[in-house]
């Protein structure tokens, strides 16, 4: 029996994994910097948590609306240049077959050759051969603006949990240091995981998250100091 050989490639995971990072990312680094920031200004704890909460509710519907208007115009694009490309099947199919093989012998095919795949492959799809081939559209990288929305809101929601948690949980005047300590630790593992799964060096992805992280806090932080409230 033949031994089937499958094999899986990271460009899959492209379209889900960077609504998915991007959702994580910005819940942890916004929540945290929100929480630090009003922390800094030495507002009573209930204030935190909610400046905290108001921000994971704007926050997960901003990234949801982003990614769904963002991938839904790639959608639509998508769908005009099939469309586009359907009538011109309609109208020419000789054509579209003759440009289909002068695609394949750019890649590589003899001529005869070339001719001979774009029929068949026509035969047995040709809107699909011209949509994979000529426009560059494949499956696992169409566009999906519900998946991408649902995953920017779950993720940024679930990057939001720890700062959250910790404002609630930890002494008030140890909160500042605990939600820095923490938001960096997962944004540490965040980018790690990201740049692992992409197939980047792993220190490279765990260092320009962390930095950026840093960076939000420290800014927010600055602003909260200069704007002191009753405790």
């Amino acid at each position: 029996m033949a031994r089937v050989h499958s094999e899986r490639h990271r460009s899959q995971h492209i379209g889900w994994l960077r609504a998915a990072v991007l959702g994580a990312n910005d819940g942890a680094i916004s929540t945290a910097s929100l929480v630090v920031g009003v922390a800094a200004a030495q507002a009573s704890r209930q204030g935190i948590l909610i400046a905290g909460l108001a921000g994971v509710a704007a926050g997960a519907m901003a990234m949801a609306a982003g990614e769904y208007v963002s991938v839904s115009s790639q959608a639509d694009t998508e769908k005009a240049d099939l469309g586009r490309e359907a009538q011109e099947l309609a109208d020419d199919v000789d054509g579209e077959r003759k440009e289909l093989a002068g695609i394949y012998a750019a890649r590589g095919l003899t001529p005869d050759l070339a001719a001979e795949v774009a029929r068949q492959l026509m035969a047995h799809d040709a809107l699909g051969a011209h949509a994979r081939d000529e426009l560059g559209m494949t499956e696992s990288q169409s566009a999906r603006p519900v998946q991408a929305a649902a995953a920017s809101a779950v993720t940024f929601i679930t990057g939001a949990v720890i700062p959250l948690v910790l404002a609630a949980v930890v002494p008030r005047e140890h909160t500042i240091l605990a939600v820095v300590l923490a938001t960096l630790c997962i944004l540490a593992i965040l980018g790690t995981l990201a740049a692992k799964v992409g197939g980047a060096p792993m220190w490279v992805g765990s260092l320009r998250v962390t930095f950026w992280g840093a960076l939000a806090m420290g800014v927010t932080a600055g602003v909260g100091a200069l704007f002191h409230v009753a405790a």
